[in-house]
């Protein structure tokens, strides 16, 4: 359902905006999480991976030993305990505010016991030699954000409102004056002159690591006079200007921000420009058009001023503004015309058709040599027709949606949609702080501008959660998170922020037989942090398309109509030979979930469990997957960690499969994955599994594909004769009868306690009362509490326990009885 706007001033606020619906309809794909450096950068909360910190042991609270952070998330980090090597299994999270964590050296200066874990007391026999060893040389979690008031808090986060700063006056001269934070939006501030409290006329938005803007005392350190802006000097009489100066500096501890915090600010280099130089310019006040410019004055090695030509007599003021280095929108004399662009004469310019060589010897100037300018790259993820956020340079309180329109080397010309006043195509640089990713917004609690002609107005979804599927396994978020709630958005955002890790592509890592080396080769080194459902949905993309067939990969990804969902189903699409292809895949929404989600999917698709995942592999694959081929890989990968049946062509569960009796016809059901052209909120897929719309379909046509080795066309052929005639082997993994199935049916099982408080040791000792009291072992190994244990279901059950399919009946017939048991007797 559309709304239409019949001016650009009418409230269309009021309008619900989905910026997954509007890819979708639009067709059009989101600007890569990774290419907004200066987002990426205010994510970072200070931890960083291979920093060691002593964390209290989960067993004896008494106790603490040695942990490294693995990767971090907003104030999540995941850890794991020294000893453990490369073994992931002992990975936890938890919650900095929460959790008893403190730097290196804590136990010995407060008398504390640092004890190896149980489960790793057998690796270490020397326990000061070890410590010894790992300690050495090593970079401690910073003391300060762990223990007082900055303790989990996101050092962006310290800039709140009231927050005083230095801001240079970049449109007249060098000097600064002291602004006010009156609001922070995601490290986007909104600043006010010191001494303007009651007007917001001349307030300004800039992003927290601007070149131009410092912590307080940066003037007085570098030589740079305290002073109000021209615009404003006249409101307030000197005298006043310096009692309000004088006031800033009383009360300077109280309102200023800790300064390394600005640690990730761009560096200003030395430049070369000189006084009369001409060059190209887009004044960033109004980047809509490349314009001849001047150098005006050199102010020193680091800083210039630029002016905007103008040939008119009669005019009054002028576009200058000050310059460095690296300042965006300053081009080489004749850049324009190489890139196939065009140039706008200076206004009073006689005649259409602007020459540079005429122009410089009628003012009898030199044009700034290409040295002056830093080098512009290409590499930076942006393509045509991707859309991403941008601040409308016309009214910097909007945030509109932008589509990028066209590319040169490392600047973008964006087309902004629903501004309250249409502009130009804006011309702004890849790396500038003025453009964020699809979510931003969101995110960080900010309106984003929907588009003025079609704006998605859909009801909000109500998400019914299930009482067993609130509560997140204990095992996997450990301390601090052990009874964090799941709501119906995308993602857990903590404090504001995204939830999601970035997202590492492992090159060197064993890509399997289903994905292309080269085109993976090709992929961004991350993506990410940001929203869990946009990122992994990106992330799942972007392999899709690096697969030999894209429709294969997706019908692998794809969600089991009879599996149970433990995240969030989302619609994929790939095209392959002309066709279009569609399926619902299951992403994850938490931080936590995420590792294991990569690595699963990894392995479905046979490559090595590392090739992406939050973890970068630096040197050598932890997995060794550098010695696999891909046949060999299937037979260590692809089955040996996954001993169920197989999944057969349209991604039906394998206990359907099993259950299934010998030369019936199977019966048509409707499938997830269908093309796109036929697809249909109504229609039934009743294509044979032959044809390109069936869940299988792509794989018959394409016999002759090139791309794929004749020894994996051979180990394909295999695996389907294997299929067909597949006939159970063992009374282990022989589907059971439905006598076995009924066992203890009529019998009602009453609990003398809530599950949900049940700690390991309770859900151990109930499991030995049963007929499944062998597999109580795996349940103390793997930490499965009552929490944990309501989670469970036959595919996880399959996947994480490796059973076969007998005793994983056997059990989940256990574990249902404890949820209806539960249902029953304690949920309200």
């Amino acid at each position: 359902m559309f709304g239409f706007s019949s001016d650009a001033g009418s409230s269309v606020e009021e309008m619900e905006f989905n910026w997954d619906d509007y890819l979708e309809e639009t067709g059009a794909t989101a600007a890569p999480h990774g290419s907004f450096k200066h987002v990426d950068t205010s994510l970072q909360n200070g931890f960083a991976p291979g920093m060691k910190l002593e964390v209290a042991v989960k067993s004896d609270q008494n106790t603490y030993w040695v942990a490294t952070i693995i990767t971090t998330c907003g104030q999540l980090l995941l850890l794991r305990y020294d000893g453990y090597g490369e073994d992931r299994k002992a990975d936890f999270w938890c919650d900095i505010m929460a959790a008893d964590l403190h730097p290196i050296g804590w136990c010995e200066q407060n008398k504390k016991i640092l004890k190896v874990p149980e489960g790793i007391k057998d690796k270490i026999p020397d326990q000061e030699e070890f410590l010894q060893r790992v300690l050495k040389g090593a970079c401690s979690a910073p003391a300060n954000l762990l223990e007082g008031l900055h303790r989990g808090k996101n050092p962006l986060d310290l800039i709140a409102p009231g927050s005083r700063l230095e801001l240079q006056n970049i449109r007249d001269s060098l000097e600064a004056w002291i602004v006010n934070v009156v609001e922070n939006v995601g490290g986007r501030l909104k600043l006010r002159y010191e001494g303007l409290e009651d007007s917001d006329k001349f307030d300004q938005w800039l992003f927290y690591l601007d070149p131009f803007l410092h912590q307080v005392g940066w003037a007085a350190q570098h030589g740079y006079s305290l002073q109000p802006p021209l615009a404003i000097r006249p409101l307030k009489s000197e005298a006043h200007w310096q009692e309000i100066l004088k006031t800033v500096k009383e009360e300077e501890e109280e309102s200023s921000v800790p300064t390394d915090l600005f640690k990730d600010k761009p560096v200003i280099g030395v430049h070369s420009f000189s006084e009369g130089m001409k060059l190209e310019a887009v004044d960033p006040m109004a980047p809509f058009v490349i314009s001849p410019a001047t150098v005006l004055k050199v102010y020193n090695e680091k800083y210039f001023m630029i002016e905007i030509d103008d040939l008119r007599p009669e005019r009054t003021t002028s576009q200058s503004y000050i310059c460095h280095v690296n300042s965006a929108g300053i081009f080489p004399v004749q850049w324009s015309l190489k890139n196939g662009l065009h140039l706008s004469p200076p206004p009073g310019y006689p005649g259409q058709d602007f020459d540079w060589a005429d122009y410089l010897k009628q003012c009898g100037a030199e044009a700034a040599p290409q040295s002056c300018f830093p080098s512009l790259t290409s590499d930076h993820g942006f393509k045509e027709n991707m859309k991403l956020e941008a601040v409308n340079p016309v009214d910097p309180e909007e945030v509109c949606i932008a589509t990028v329109t066209k590319l040169k080397d490392s600047y973008l010309w964006l087309q902004l949609e629903g501004s309250k006043k249409p502009v130009p195509d804006c011309i702004v640089s890849v790396e500038s702080m003025n453009i964020f990713p699809v979510g931003w917004c969101e995110t960080n609690g900010y309106q984003l501008r929907p588009p003025r002609k079609a704006i998605v107005n859909k009801q909000k979804k109500i998400a019914v959660v299930q009482p067993e599927k609130q509560i997140l396994s204990s095992r996997t978020v450990h301390d601090g998170l052990k009874n964090q709630e799941l709501n119906s958005s995308d993602s857990v955002v903590i404090n504001g922020k995204y939830c999601c890790p970035k997202i590492y592509f492992n090159h060197r890592c064993f890509s399997g037989p289903y994905l292309n080396k080269g085109r993976i080769a090709e992929l961004p080194q991350s993506v990410g942090p940001g929203n869990c459902v946009l990122v992994l949905k990106e992330v799942l993309t972007l392999l899709i398309n690096a697969a030999y067939k894209p429709s294969r990969v997706l019908r692998e990804l794809q969600l089991d109509e009879e599996a149970a969902w433990h995240g969030h189903g989302e619609t994929l699409k790939a095209k392959y030979k002309g066709k279009s292809y569609r399926a619902t895949v299951e992403v994850v929404r938490t931080a936590d979930r995420v590792a294991e989600f990569c690595r699963k999917t990894c392995i479905k698709l046979e490559c090595c469990p590392n090739l992406f995942g939050p973890q970068m592999v630096l040197d050598k694959c932890s997995e060794n997957c550098s010695v696999l081929t891909k046949t060999k890989y299937t037979h260590y990968y692809g089955k040996r960690k996954n001993k169920r049946i197989g999944r057969p062509p349209g991604g039906h569960s394998n206990l359907e499969v099993a259950m299934k009796k010998p030369n019936k016809r199977r019966k048509r059901r409707k499938h997830f994955f269908v093309h796109k052209k036929k697809r249909s909120s109504t229609s039934v897929d009743n294509t044979p599994a032959g044809s390109p719309q069936g869940s299988g379909g792509e794989e018959e046509d394409d016999q002759d594909e090139s791309e794929l080795s004749h020894s994996l066309a051979q180990d394909r052929d295999k695996r389907k004769r294997k299929l067909r005639t597949f006939s159970f082997s063992d009374d282990e993994n022989k589907p059971p009868s439905p006598k076995d199935i009924k066992m203890e049916v009529a019998e009602k099982l009453q609990l003398d306690s809530n599950p949900l408080e049940w700690s390991v040791a309770d859900v151990v000792r109930f499991l030995k009362s049963t007929d499944c009291a062998p597999l109580a072992r795996i349940f103390l190994d793997q930490e499965i509490d009552g929490q944990a244990l309501l989670l469970l279901t036959l595919p996880t059950v399959q996947e994480c326990m490796d059973l076969k399919l007998g005793p994983a009946i056997k059990l989940c017939h256990h574990i249902e009885r404890v949820k209806l048991a539960f249902y029953q007797q304690f949920a309200n």
